[in-house]
């Protein structure tokens, strides 16, 4: 089949060369010219694992290609995907969507037979009724298209994993003809065991919203239980054990740590509410959520301080990781982003030392200092936070990296022992322990 992923960001670009890694012709399209140019050459704009290499063989092998003819490609194409970013409003709650709504209306013009348009964004609900809408003011595109929601469930730093070996595969049509289509582009991973669901368009939607809404709620409560067993001498990872078992739970995303980041907890919390405010549904327990994540940054903060007796001024902090997690270079809500200017606020000195190297958000701030290596970064330091669980940091042998004082160790990830590095002479403090 010939696709067309419109945009290249993070869900274009990992959908569209997995698309063409699974035997399809594929035209990724972006307006950023820079950007097309970059992945014409073989260079990815984003950090993903094995993104780079999958490129560079769909590249290769023609199957997939870079432009930033719109019209031309759209043409081209029988199965259209919209791919663009759906952010929070600036000053509001909901979603964005008007780069959603201006490729709907560049689609419109290019209809030159029927088309498949797919929105693989993280659209709110009725979004697909209101795409249509657009499609049809053209009267020469009646009959000549069918709108469906695709709803991607990539996590960032397993991505390409997460498109070969999809937990479930959701397509939303209200006609049989698009599902029928779906359902053979899909066909090798549901040959694999991928489970494909079909369900109406609507439902598609919600589906997505509803899934990353209970996937935070799911930390929160954990972060919240941590916060507990810290008052009461209790290892919050026993009772994520304990809980995780339980089948109608499920072990995952049952790890304390900092608050969720990333591009789609924040946003897509804050846009499922202002959904469900359109349709006068009060969602209190996302609401909550939401309040509990954003305090979650200051409940850290106010530790540091008292791991440091109040006294800031002139205290040397390194952060191990700034990322929101792993695996990725996506600062986005990052609590890090928080947290460090809140410690220079006060006069610490930060050094920052992250495997994705330098980032922009920090450039501007006085006293904020990147680092490209680990034993660099702590040296002189008063205390050591792991704030990301990057593999980098999981065997480090503190002792190793220590030039005269010890400095104190903050494990916001529960990466380490606590006995193992009492054992060796450091203070060391953790999360829920």
């Amino acid at each position: 089949m010939k696709l067309c992923m419109i945009g290249t960001g993070y869900v274009g670009l990992v959908s569209g060369v997995c698309f063409a890694d699974l035997g399809n012709n594929v035209i990724c399209v972006d307006k950023d010219l820079k950007k097309i140019d970059l992945l014409s050459r073989g260079k990815i704009p984003i950090y993903e694992p094995g993104l780079t290499e999958l490129v560079n063989k769909n590249f290769k092998n023609k199957r997939l290609k870079f432009s930033s003819d719109l019209k031309k490609s759209i043409k081209e194409s029988d199965i259209i995907f919209i791919c663009v970013g759906t952010p929070t409003k600036k000053g509001g709650s909901s979603a964005d969507l008007s780069q959603i709504f201006q490729v709907a209306k560049e689609i419109s013009l290019s209809i030159n037979k029927f088309k498949i348009i797919v929105t693989k964004s993280t659209v709110p609900v009725t979004t697909g009724d209101e795409i249509e809408k657009i499609l049809l003011k053209k009267k020469s595109n009646k009959n000549k298209f069918s709108v469906v929601s695709n709803p991607e469930f990539l996590r960032e730093g397993e991505a390409i994993r997460d498109f070969i070996f999809p937990d479930r595969i959701v397509v939303g049509s209200n006609e049989k003809k698009s599902n029928r289509l779906l359902n053979n582009l899909y066909a090798p991973l549901i040959s694999k065991g991928a489970q494909y669901i079909h369900t109406s368009r609507r439902a598609a939607e919600l589906i997505k919203y509803a899934s990353n809404a209970f996937l935070a709620t799911k930390i929160t409560f954990i972060n919240e239980i941590a916060n507990l067993c810290e008052k009461t001498g209790i290892n919050v990872e026993d009772i994520s054990i304990g809980m995780g078992l339980d089948k109608r739970i499920g072990s995952r995303f049952l790890r304390a740590g900092p608050g969720y980041g990333g591009s789609c907890f924040p946003k897509d919390t804050k846009a499922i509410i202002s959904t469900a405010d359109k349709f006068k549904i009060n969602l209190s327990v996302i609401k909550s959520v939401i309040k509990s994540n954003e305090n979650r940054s200051n409940f850290l903060l106010n530790k540091v301080y008292k791991i440091l007796n109040n006294k800031i001024k002139n205290k040397k902090i390194t952060f191990l990781g700034v990322t929101f997690k792993a695996n990725t270079d996506d600062m986005r809500d990052s609590s890090s982003l928080k947290m460090i200017p809140a410690l220079l606020k006060k006069g610490a000195k930060v050094n920052y030392f992250d495997p994705t190297g330098l980032k922009k958000e920090f450039s501007n701030l006085k006293n904020v200092f990147y680092i490209d290596n680990i034993k660099e970064s702590v040296q002189g330091s008063d205390l050591v936070i792991i704030h990301t669980e990057w593999n980098d940091f999981k065997s480090i042998n503190f002792k190793n990296l220590v030039r005269g004082k010890k400095f104190i160790i903050y494990d916001m990830r529960n990466i380490y022992s606590p006995m193992k590095i009492k054992n060796q002479g450091f203070k060391y403090y953790s999360i829920g322990r």
